[in-house]
């Protein structure tokens, strides 16, 4: 069982943001997203994700904000007409699709969730998030990253087991766990020819665990509880069609990391790796945790991920006793707030 995850908002966390009334009926925000017009029902393709978008939509319109709503880039080629954007047209069909709505926005001057461009791109390069966590003293898995089109050689590392995915991959797509390098190449070669670059790692094990960073009313990074990922089978990778719903695999089985060192040291290793960063409004750090050693080691840093109530983010905040609508004002107050778009400072409840 979820510790705390059932807990009602009984207290009011100081770091939580309440938009002001005034600045509710003053601005106008855009929500972007593949289903943002969808009616809620599961995608054939997407699967949750459409029930995520449509969940996020009405959460923003029940917090009384004045939502329009639109599901392409085109809908940014001229300025739209609004104040701020909420966008998680993440997926666009194309490499490094993550990028161009923050582009269009920043080329119209129009204020937004999340992060920068280049820091956007930065992230979902899992190997260049490998280095600057290096960089940081932040202990990681031997990686080799391959370019479509470059030099390819075997990983300059030893490894019983690898993992091979494309080096912008999400939601697992595209991933596959090997016994050897001559297995690696052949499926890397087949996402060669799906156009993508290819991330070869050193499988590690045994547990996923997820730190939440957002935005909070004192403008800096608020770390919310670690969460920690305990399948029946850790050696076995959930595959795109269960982190999307197209087949049933149930809820996440997410427990909070009660452990308060194993808490300490994920806070820490976090916090080496914020600057770099820093301010991007929600987002989440992946570790690989090996009960048995003790060993943590720094997977991948998702930005602008999953917001949904059944996911980590909104399930650590929920295990402090943060609801889902609270969640998504703080993080959508914190980001107008630092875009100069609140008359007023953001109002800060007391604990």
């Amino acid at each position: 069982m979820l510790a705390g995850y059932s807990t009602p908002m009984t207290a009011i966390h100081p770091r939580l943001v309440r938009i002001p009334a005034a600045d509710k009926a003053r601005l106008r925000l855009l929500f972007l997203a593949k289903h943002a017009c969808a009616d809620g029902a599961p995608d054939a393709q997407d699967g949750n994700h459409a029930v995520y978008h449509h969940e996020l939509r009405t959460t923003l319109e029940g917090i009384g904000l004045d939502v329009a709503v639109a599901n392409s880039y085109e809908s940014l080629f001229d300025r739209p007409d609004v104040d701020f954007v909420v966008t998680l047209l993440n997926r666009g069909g194309f490499q490094n699709s993550e990028m161009l709505a923050p582009l269009l926005l920043s080329w119209r001057s129009v204020p937004f969730l999340g992060a920068s461009p280049i820091v956007r791109g930065l992230s979902d390069d899992k190997y260049l998030s490998k280095l600057i966590a290096r960089a940081r003293g932040v202990a990681t898995m031997p990686a080799q990253l391959f370019r479509r089109g470059g030099l390819f050689d075997a990983p300059a590392f030893e490894a019983e087991r690898l993992v091979v995915k494309p080096n912008a991959s999400s939601a697992s797509w595209g991933l596959k766990m090997v016994d050897g390098w001559a297995q690696a190449r052949d499926h890397a070669e087949t996402l060669f020819a799906l156009g993508h670059d290819v991330l070869v790692e050193q499988w590690a094990p045994l547990l996923d665990v997820a730190v939440p960073v957002v935005g909070g009313s004192a403008g800096a990074p608020w770390i919310l509880p670690p969460m920690m990922y305990v399948p029946a089978d850790p050696r076995r990778e959930r595959s795109y069609e269960e982190k999307r719903g197209l087949v049933d695999a149930g809820d996440d089985p997410l427990v909070l990391v009660e452990d308060a060192d194993l808490r300490a040291r994920l806070e820490a290793m976090t916090q080496r790796l914020l600057p770099e960063l820093w301010p991007f409004d929600y987002g989440r750090f992946e570790f690989r945790y090996d009960p048995a050693s003790g060993q943590i080691l720094f997977m991948e840093v998702n930005l602008s991920c999953n917001l949904w109530s059944k996911k980590t983010i909104s399930r650590a905040a929920a295990s402090i006793g943060v609801d889902h609508a609270a969640l998504v004002e703080t993080i959508v107050g914190h980001s107008l707030a630092r875009h100069g778009l609140l008359t007023a400072l953001p109002a800060r409840e007391a604990a």
